[in-house]
């Protein structure tokens, strides 16, 4: 689509990025660490003290959450109740003995509980882990087992319903507490060990390398991935929620990414709260009228959501977002996926906003491309790399990735030519492990790159444009998911014999999960398999299960005897079925 968008430059505030190119010549990420306090004493650096305390010094009457629940009763918490509670929760976490680097998940949905875990985690030096709390029993052992969980905070249905009858094969989870009822045999009531002990804490000497938090992201051969963030990715967090989001500290700041992925901890959690903003926080789900009610009445300035929600939203038209008063927005942001351009077209005729989409996974650990606030937008871009932060596109190989060849790989100069998007080190928050996975990890860096494993193409002006991921990752209503996790346990059903899962393009969510199945002898395709197959998928992956499902008893192979995602996905789209070279032969 050739239309730009042009920045009228109608906010009420100045922007914060005002001139592109001068903002890359001048920034560095030294300056950046200056725009924070740092522990007192020169301690070190910790996130919970840049999000919570300082401003609670200064400023404890200010709200940090507006929490909505799911019956519209809004409950605010001040900076300064934040900053006595999760003193409390640090508390708790030292007197049951769990202490520096030691694991402490959440199994939340979006409720103020949250808050006060994450950052009472990390001001006891230990390591936040959220997970999503529409995960089926499977996905959360599987990530309680590689993050070796010593503490779980969760609900009691949440916890009789997902977590009770793992706690055998979890050796490593001692403690679990629960959220809103009451305890059960083997867990603890959270409001009740929060009284129990003292208000005050001392944030101990926090080195800004120490590991704080643990992000787990879907592979395609493999089961999750557990990427490593540290204190100083506080740094980035604060930078671009600046530069990328325009934050300032008088925003009402609304971000719906769930907690238990990336964008809902970086975005939704660390970076408004360190930036003093009041954030919104509702526990309900994806309503068209709820949400334009939020914007409304919350007087919401920057948004920040996903392309599935503005593509649900653009589906019911101008006339239900004319029923609201919305003139608060000034800044809507979008991430998750490719925000397709007509969506941003028609966002801005009901908006009188344009959507700024940028770029970003788990590994980096924040914003490294995207349209800015004070540049012209080109529908379907995600806009241009954050200063500070030098990205490339690197000619591919056969397989689709970046040709590494002797160690080295190939900057790609001319315009318009698909390359792997590559990032140099450097950024505060990029990713410094994968748990228990350093093959892994070292596969991720080659000739002084991060390889991201995304595809796109950068235009004559800089604008980089999605094209693709070069792996299977399925990207469903913004959720990463991992072919592997769902072929294994479709595979558990005793008809099953092998499962290929793809991604099918959906104009709404994305993609949804397709899975293709191969029977043993004795078992015949029908609806009523079919229909328990899916069950048993909803049962124990939740929300990422397949919602499509097809028998086929020839499906295609590696020579090395893997099912090739790839072509499965050709097929379904009638597609080019490229390079079949190592395809299983007859025989």
């Amino acid at each position: 689509m050739a239309e730009v968008i042009h920045e009228k430059g109608c906010s009420a505030a100045p922007h914060n990025l005002t001139d592109y190119d001068t903002a890359r010549r001048q920034f560095s990420w030294p300056i950046a660490r200056g725009w924070l306090a740092g522990l007192p004493g020169g301690r070190g650096l910790n996130i919970a003290h840049e999000a919570v305390d300082r401003h609670a010094a200064g400023t404890p009457d200010a709200v940090a959450l507006r929490c909505r629940g799911r019956d519209d009763r809004t409950t605010l918490i001040s900076y300064g109740q934040l900053r006595t509670a999760t003193n409390r929760f640090a508390n708790v976490l030292r007197q049951l003995g769990v202490g520096r680097t030691d694991r402490v998940f959440s199994l939340l949905g979006r409720v103020p509980e949250l808050y006060i875990v994450a950052m009472g985690t990390l001001k006891n030096t230990s390591v936040f882990a959220p997970l999503f709390a529409a995960f089926g029993p499977e996905p959360i052992r599987e990530r309680l087992r590689l993050g070796d969980a010593r503490v779980l905070v969760t609900t009691p249905e949440l916890y009789r319903r997902k977590v009770a009858a793992l706690r055998a094969e979890l050796p490593h989870l001692e403690h679990v507490l629960l959220v809103g009822g009451e305890a059960v045999p083997g867990t603890i009531d959270m409001a009740s060990a929060l009284m129990s002990v003292g208000e005050q804490f001392v944030i101990p000497p926090t080195d800004p390398e120490l590991m704080a938090l643990v992000h787990f992201t879907s592979g395609t051969t493999g089961m999750p991935k557990g990427a490593v963030h540290v204190h100083e990715a506080v740094v980035a967090h604060y930078a671009t929620a600046k530069l990328a989001l325009d934050l300032h500290p008088s925003d009402v700041y609304w971000c719906t990414a769930d907690p238990g992925w990336v964008t809902g901890m970086s975005y939704g959690v660390i970076a408004p709260l360190t930036h003093g903003v009041t954030t919104i926080v509702d526990e309900g789900e994806f309503d068209p009228r709820r949400w334009y009610q939020i914007l409304q009445d919350e007087r919401v300035t920057v948004w920040y959501t996903a392309p599935t929600a503005l593509r649900m939203l653009m589906r019911h038209g101008a006339e239900l977002a004319s029923r609201y008063d919305l003139s608060a927005l000034r800044y809507v942001a979008s991430v998750g996926e490719p925000l397709n351009p007509e969506v941003v077209v028609r966002a801005q005729q009901v908006f009188g906003l344009p959507v700024h989409d940028n770029w970003w996974q788990t590994e980096t650990g924040a914003i490294m491309i995207s349209n800015f606030a004070a540049m012209d937008i080109r529908p379907g871009s995600m806009g241009r790399p954050l200063p500070g932060v030098e990205a490339a596109l690197l000619r591919r190989g056969g397989d689709g990735r970046a040709a590494v060849v002797d160690d080295r790989v190939q900057v790609i100069t001319e315009a318009d030519t698909v390359g792997e998007i590559a990032l140099r080190p450097g950024w505060p928050s990029l990713f410094r492990a994968y748990l228990h996975d350093e093959r892994r990890y070292a596969k991720a860096f080659a000739d002084g790159w991060y390889l991201s494993g995304d595809l796109a193409r950068r235009d004559a002006d800089g604008y980089y444009w999605f094209v693709g991921r070069a792996d299977d990752v399925i990207k469903s209503a913004g959720h990463l998911i991992g072919p592997f996790e769902v072929e294994s346990v479709l595979m558990e059903h005793p008809a099953v014999a092998e499962a290929g899962v793809i991604g099918k393009p959906d104009p709404v969510v994305g993609e949804v999960v397709k899975a293709f199945v191969s029977l043993r002898p004795g078992y015949n395709p029908s609806e009523q398999l079919r229909t328990e197959l899916i069950a048993l998928g909803r049962r124990r992956l939740g929300a990422v299960a397949p919602k499509e499902l097809a028998f086929d008893q020839h499906l295609p192979h590696t020579r090395s005897g893997k099912v090739m995602r790839r072509l499965l996905k050709a097929r379904e789209l009638g597609m080019p079925e490229g390079d079949l070279s190592t395809v299983e032969g007859p025989g």
